[in-house]
């Protein structure tokens, strides 16, 4: 990103000013709950934290739940490196639970501890950790959910209550000491971790996953692939043997098929918002465990496969799934380039809609590049986790086309001459709509925040 560009955004963050945004945007948010709420312009600048954790609009608070390094309350270690995806499930007395990702590789500093029913692969560092708090952020709980994976970027919650964690990674066993193969989805309970264990959902696929959504009505789960190399990586779904079967039910199998788009082998190449394709296939993946080839170079048939660079967030609501591609580059073998998009796929009709397109080429004061992590918000519209160069925020999107800032990390990982921010990630709101959560990647800090939330 250039600094003229990163430095039009700071200022717009500073000021708190409304921007406006070219997207479909109505789309995003038709026939969702977030559809009825007034659009606005935020909720004015951020002010400046006096403790140098996090900048927020006047009239909000945070809270520090958990940093890395601290001891885990079960006594288990230190809190891991790497906060990353997050989910939060409403609990008993005002109680809330929270799950949280430590993308963790083989090179971090602050492993998961490897506990006793819970530990899929002893040189994994990766996993999930579990919060439970009261109604006033008070932490009553944080213990290891799930360890010994690998790479814990995103995932999702089920619509009974769990979190599907996702290893953005497909590295085998022998391969940087691992002693088991990596690359799977497990499910972890947020207050009973040994009911789910650490059992890898193989039928879900084997390979760089990023992010999942599950349709409530049918229980389809969505699956995006971050690959940023060529070949690219793929949209996919898996149908359940046992759909919408609760805890456990993913185990019995199911179909895994990726999505083929008629006529377009690369989504990067789609630049006009609005852009809509119906008649999407579904084809069989012919290896989802990808035993000597990846799922993405799998053959598809001689009409290919639809392929798309960096897929990360994802999520479901108005009847449909959404997914984030975080950038193209032309240098990367991409068809064309971008700056972050957000496709719609709406399952009823088979079509596929381009609904915004982030970046200077639209608007040079639209969010940075890099959309990251996504999350539908209380006050009718989207809270983007940014994942780009500078200053890091979480930016709100309104339904009407409004971007603002919502909060600016302030924790310096580099020099006072060359100063550097962690970005953010995992962001995602209490049942009940009054807090938002959010992790600062590095140093790993997990913050809730509250204030006056609209909608």
């Amino acid at each position: 990103m250039s600094a003229t560009r990163r430095q039009v955004l700071s200022a717009a963050g500073a000021l708190g000013a409304g921007i406006a945004f070219t997207g479909a945007l109505s789309e995003v948010f038709a026939g969702t709950a977030a559809a009825q709420s007034a659009g606005h312009t935020g909720y004015g600048p951020l002010v400046p934290d006096p403790h140098g954790l996090l900048d927020l609009p006047k009239g909000f608070r945070y809270t520090v739940l958990s940093r890395e390094g601290d001891q885990l309350r079960s006594g288990e270690g230190p809190v891991p490196s790497h906060h990353d995806g997050m989910a939060a499930f409403a609990g008993r007395g005002g109680r809330t639970h929270l799950v949280r990702n430590h993308e963790n590789r083989v090179t971090a500093q602050i492993a998961v501890p490897t506990v006793e029913g819970l530990t899929y692969d002893p040189a994994g560092k990766g996993g999930c950790t579990a919060l439970t708090f009261d109604r006033h952020h008070h932490v009553l709980s944080e213990r290891v959910a799930i360890a010994g994976t690998a790479v814990n970027c995103a995932g999702g919650p089920t619509p009974w209550g769990t979190w599907l964690t996702c290893e953005e990674t497909e590295d085998t066993a022998g391969t940087n000491g691992y002693t088991k193969d990596h690359g799977f989805i497990f499910e972890v309970h947020p207050t009973d971790p040994h009911r789910t264990g650490a059992v890898p959902l193989t039928a879900m696929g084997r390979f760089p996953h990023e992010a999942i959504a599950i349709d409530p009505r049918h229980g389809v789960v969505y699956e995006t692939e971050d690959a940023f190399v060529k070949p690219f990586g793929l949209f996919y779904r898996f149908l359940p043997a046992k759909p919408l079967g609760g805890v456990g039910s993913l185990r019995a199998g199911g179909r895994l098929q990726a999505m083929r788009v008629p006529g377009v082998p690369d989504l990067s190449t789609i630049q006009e918002t609005g852009a809509r394709f119906d008649g999407v296939e579904w084809v069989d993946v012919p290896d989802p465990l990808a035993a000597a080839t990846p799922t993405r170079l799998q053959d598809y048939g001689p009409r290919g496969i639809t392929h798309a660079q960096k897929l990360e967030g994802c999520y479901w609501g108005g009847g449909s799934v959404y997914f984030v591609s975080s950038f193209a580059r032309s240098a990367d073998g991409s068809g064309a380039d971008h700056y972050g998009q957000i496709w719609r796929y709406d399952p009823g009709r088979r079509r596929l809609t381009l609904v915004v397109v982030f970046g200077p080429d639209t608007d040079v004061r639209l969010p940075g590049e890099s959309p990251d992590n996504i999350c539908l918000a209380p006050s009718g519209g989207l809270m983007v986790c940014e994942d780009g160069d500078g200053a890091q925020h979480v930016f709100g999107l309104s339904r009407t086309g409004e971007v603002y800032a919502m909060a600016r990390g302030r924790q310096n990982i580099g020099t006072a001459d060359k100063p550097a921010w962690g970005e953010f990630a995992g962001v995602t709101f209490a049942p009940d709509g009054e807090t938002m959560f959010v992790n600062c990647y590095t140093p790993g800090t997990t913050f809730a925040v509250t204030g006056p939330w609209r909608g």
